[in-house]
């Protein structure tokens, strides 16, 4: 079918170095809508335009929040006080007890990241029974604060807490095979209640060792800490990990799963030192 003669529209082009003229046949419809083309074009550069300065703004915050939390974080270790070796009776109670409490948030710290409860002091320094009254008040901030660098020690360095807060469906040792009724299996770790998806916490920092498939243990992920002490994390989902990755304690390393040799979602975790599965039940509170 022919376009009727007002479908069509002619544009001439003028060319400047006195060439010859041309000229395009365009439907005029298209014409007619040049313009609203040239609207929808504008208004998707604005919101491209728009998009992009929102995304700077968010950066141009982010940076800032990181900027003022880096330095609350300055300031906080610049009030915690070094405490002199050369201690006054007169006026040094003060400075023991900050001293003392700068290292308690630092291990509570350490504990909430874990989803632990604190600790209790008793009987540490004396605890003001006859014993104690003899102890000079160097002797007893001695004490503590030997006592509070070995916790500060241990819990940043040593495999502690609950890689996710839940129940247990299974603890360390002989249980009955959970495939075969009539036969006992050495279990090496506990299992923790979750169902498909939830979020695994390492329990220390650490670097990780090993990342994939593991037989039984279906997706596995190891993680070495230092004093030899290692820890697995079985039946996973998905691991959201790379072997040679350093993590951070309380950081998500993977999501539970039932890969494997599972029955059900949920989640292994072992507790290692020098290669030999230990209870991790012992790992999971200070006061033991």
């Amino acid at each position: 079918m022919n376009n009727k003669p007002s479908d069509i529209s002619t544009v001439v082009i003028i060319n400047k170095n006195h060439q010859p003229t041309k000229s395009l046949q365009i439907k005029t419809k298209h014409i007619n809508r040049l313009r609203h083309y040239a609207f929808s074009t504008l208004c998707v550069l604005f919101a491209l335009i728009g998009f992009i300065i929102y995304l700077r703004s968010q950066n141009s915050k982010q940076e800032q929040e990181k900027q003022q939390l880096l330095a609350q974080i300055v300031k906080l270790k610049g009030e915690i006080p070094v405490v002199s070796p050369t201690v006054n009776k007169e006026g040094s109670a003060q400075s023991y007890i900050q001293a003392i409490e700068g290292k308690l948030k630092t291990i509570n710290g350490y504990l909430k990241r874990r989803g632990l409860k604190g600790f209790s002091t008793k009987n540490i320094g004396g605890d003001n029974n006859a014993e104690g009254a003899k102890l000079s008040d160097k002797e007893v901030y001695s004490l503590y604060n030997d006592y509070l660098n070995h916790l500060m020690g241990a819990i940043a360095f040593t495999p502690m807490g609950y890689p996710r807060v839940s129940s247990f469906t299974s603890f360390f040792g002989y249980r009955n095979d959970p495939f075969d009724d009539g036969r006992a299996e050495f279990h090496p770790g506990i299992d923790f209640k979750g169902k498909r998806g939830d979020e695994v916490k390492c329990t220390a920092s650490g670097k990780v060792v090993f990342a994939g498939w593991a037989g039984g243990y279906g997706n596995c992920i190891r993680i070495a800490h230092i004093n030899n002490f290692e820890t697995v994390y079985g039946h996973l989902s998905r691991i959201k990990v790379k072997v040679g990755q350093e993590v951070n304690v309380g950081d998500e390393i993977g999501l539970v799963g039932s890969t494997g040799h599972s029955t059900g979602a949920h989640l292994h975790y072992e507790v290692r030192k020098n290669g030999r599965p230990i209870n991790p039940v012992n790992f999971l509170t200070l006061n033991k």
